[in-house]
């Protein structure tokens, strides 16, 4: 997994126990160099908790290599669609809010902040609660195994970010597909998945041009068409691919992973029954030590500085491991311990699993919801709800940083 220099992030015994090994990466030392098979750029990775919000929050560190003066960056984009098997045609869709700076990513953020705020959000629950529902009743009372994953995660957080951006119904078996081949990482799967999505967008653009609603896609299109300047076409699109993948898989696994681990921990399950109020401080824990998201997106030191003594050179590239983070025992007591009552009722979350900073994910309210709605409607549904196997057993699919689960068998009546 590890030599002198470098921690290979998809080195097996990381993604089978990456508590652990980001435990003894904590001990070590602030800094470890780290590598992503086809990314050519060394990295940096941070591992402990005020490493993390220190680098998540410092206007020294950028997403866009341009921004970094006096080098000639390489190419992050176009690293990743070799490592990965994207197709090239894909290139321009990849530069979104994710990977700008300063004005420009604020001028892109603005565009579809007024979707996701608390208040907003807020108004959104009736809606999710009837998605919410209507899955569950699609499972039915059977007392075999379903595909929590498949059958009722999934199918929950697409339908409500397609809701959301204007996604016709018809279609959005469609977009859940697509989703679905991007998060395979099949490279042979990827490149339909991508232009398919592309060419849909396009015609979703032109059927809300004719047909406006109330709905996010509408509000792109108007900052397109009479906003001048505001947005570009190919924005719009990437913006609506962007939404689309953020809002989809990392909620549904939020979901799968909250669901096991309250399996792991019945006694805080039992709380929850007895105290159903108790959900929205729930979520907050869940995430802290099962985020769906374990590995911070790139950064780049725009000049020579030090993480906790630990030199950075200009031009270096840094990776934050929010897992790690997560259970760092100088911020959180005992952090292997699941408590659901660890965060206060009121106030913001105190782990990282949404990032930090300028870049503190758009959709965090949005997915604190899903969680909260889905999590309590399903098990007051199905109290005794387990997983239908060992954990050793469970199906998962390798990824940068911790494995994530490909699929999740369980009985909701079991006996």
């Amino acid at each position: 997994m590890m030599d002198e220099a470098t921690v290979d992030l998809m080195d097996q015994r990381l993604l089978d126990d990456p508590i652990g090994v980001y435990a003894r990466l904590r001990e070590q030392a602030p800094l470890h160099r780290a590598s992503i098979p086809g990314v050519e750029a060394p990295i940096w990775l941070a591992t402990r908790y005020e490493d993390v919000k220190a680098v998540l929050s410092d206007p020294r560190f950028v997403k866009d290599a341009n921004n970094v003066p006096g080098t000639a960056p390489p190419d992050a984009a176009d690293q990743l669609i070799r490592a990965y098997g994207l197709p090239a045609d894909y290139r321009p869709y990849l530069d979104t809010m994710l990977t700008k700076d300063g004005a420009e990513h604020t001028r892109l953020r603005k565009l579809v902040s007024r979707a996701f705020t608390v208040r907003r959000v807020s108004e959104l629950r009736p809606g999710v609660e009837r998605i919410v529902e209507h899955r569950l009743d699609e499972l039915g009372g059977a007392d075999g195994a379903v595909e929590l994953l498949g059958e009722f995660a999934l199918p929950v957080s697409g339908t409500v970010i397609c809701e959301l951006l204007g996604v016709d119904e018809q279609d959005r078996p469609r977009w859940c597909a697509w989703i679905d081949e991007v998060a395979s990482g099949d490279p042979a799967r990827l490149g339909d998945a991508y232009r398919g999505m592309v060419a849909h967008t396009r015609e979703l653009i032109e059927r809300r041009r004719a047909q406006p609603a109330d709905d996010l896609l509408t509000a792109l299109i108007h900052a397109h068409d009479e906003e001048s300047g505001r947005l570009g076409e190919t924005e719009m699109i990437a913006m609506v691919l962007l939404l689309v993948q953020a809002g989809h898989h990392t909620t549904a696994h939020l979901i799968a992973n909250a669901t096991v681990l309250l399996s792991d921990h019945p006694d805080q399950a039992a709380r929850l029954r007895g105290d159903p109020g108790l959900w929205p401080r729930a979520v907050h824990e869940l995430l802290r030590v099962g985020t769906p998201v374990p590995l911070g997106g790139l950064v780049q030191a725009t000049e020579d500085l030090e993480i906790a003594g630990a030199p950075v050179k200009r031009g270096e590239v840094v990776m934050c491991a929010l897992l790690a983070a997560n259970h760092d025992p100088s911020r959180f007591a005992a952090p292997e311990r699941l408590d659901i009552t660890r965060e206060p009722a009121t106030g913001r979350e105190s782990h990282v699993s949404f990032s930090h900073g300028v870049h503190y994910c758009l959709g965090a309210a949005l997915a604190r919801l899903e969680g909260e709605v889905a999590l309590s409607r399903l098990f007051a549904r199905y109290p005794d709800l387990s997983p239908a196997e060992d954990r050793a057993d469970l199906e998962y699919r390798s990824r940068p940083g911790a494995k994530g689960l490909a699929r999740l068998p369980v009985l909701l009546n079991p006996r």
